[in-house]
């Protein structure tokens, strides 16, 4: 047997041993996984960000990009900070406060929080708008359609009449209506040069990121060091808690938030394992 194929099989062996159970092929099964169990949160993430592949809504790549996620998600005792919480709620005022709000989806933000993203943005009165670092039309409409078969009445991002300044790539194409006019923009799991264009662009960003040294994290006003699966789900949850708030309310919130402290949490989190 080679190196190769012994490490796979000790690697086999080891998640045998997890005593995980099968994650089901189709999301309607989810409740296969049960609740309870000590990892349901990551398997819940890997059979949607794998069916999200099947479906054509999620790259290849974007394995990987879950994969490292994971990781950090791991470091962070899979729950949520209070620093992140507080950055959720931070997020949700300047959501509120804002002229026009763009939530910006990708491959795998569609396939791990579909029906998320269409709470958050009824909740807040924002815009759902597709952006792809790897975009086709065939991907650009699955993931349309499979936001609308979770909810979304309106998604953005199929007529791509504007460009982020700056950038070179596909994924430079925004909607001119949508994150074009934007003045606060949710950018879940966005690569590091595209949050820097639309920041230079003026725009507030809300990133989640589980990555708190992620050049993405480091430029945004708002960085929620937090897995989405509970960092939409929470910022929803602020949202709603906030909805008869006044103006003056919202604005203690978010001159409150301090960006910096939240990320050096996260970070102490991760290297020295200091959960409290």
């Amino acid at each position: 047997m080679s190196d190769d194929a012994a490490a796979d099989a000790e690697a086999d062996a080891a998640d045998a041993d997890t005593g995980d159970p099968e994650v089901p092929a189709d999301p309607q099964h989810e409740a296969e996984i049960p609740e309870d169990h000590p990892r349901y949160q990551s398997l819940l993430t890997r059979h949607r960000i794998e069916h999200g592949v099947d479906l054509g809504i999620t790259s290849k790549q974007g394995l990987i990009a879950e994969g490292r996620g994971e990781a950090f998600d791991y470091l962070l005792g899979e729950e949520t900070l209070p620093s992140a919480d507080a950055a959720a709620r931070a997020a949700a005022a300047h959501l509120l406060l804002a002229d026009h709000p763009v939530v910006s989806v990708n491959g795998n933000v569609a396939a791990l929080v579909p029906g998320e993203v269409v709470d958050l943005a009824a909740a807040t009165g924002a815009d759902i708008e597709v952006n792809l670092f790897n975009r086709t039309d065939e991907r650009m409409q699955a993931i349309a359609d499979h936001l609308r078969e979770h909810g979304a009445d309106d998604v953005k991002g199929l007529t791509a009449d504007g460009r982020i300044p700056g950038l070179s790539h596909e994924r430079a194409k925004v909607d001119a209506d949508g994150i074009g006019d934007a003045d606060v923009v949710v950018v879940p799991l966005e690569d590091g040069d595209r949050a820097e264009a639309l920041g230079a662009m003026g725009k507030t960003e809300i990133v989640i990121d589980l990555n708190p040294m992620s050049r993405s994290a480091q430029v945004a006003a708002v960085p929620i060091v937090d897995n989405i699966i509970r960092a939409v789900p929470n910022v929803t949850r602020h949202a709603e808690e906030l909805a008869d708030a006044t103006e003056e309310e919202l604005r203690e919130i978010v001159d409150s938030f301090d960006r910096e402290a939240a990320l050096e949490e996260a970070e102490r989190a991760i290297r020295n394992g200091d959960l409290d």
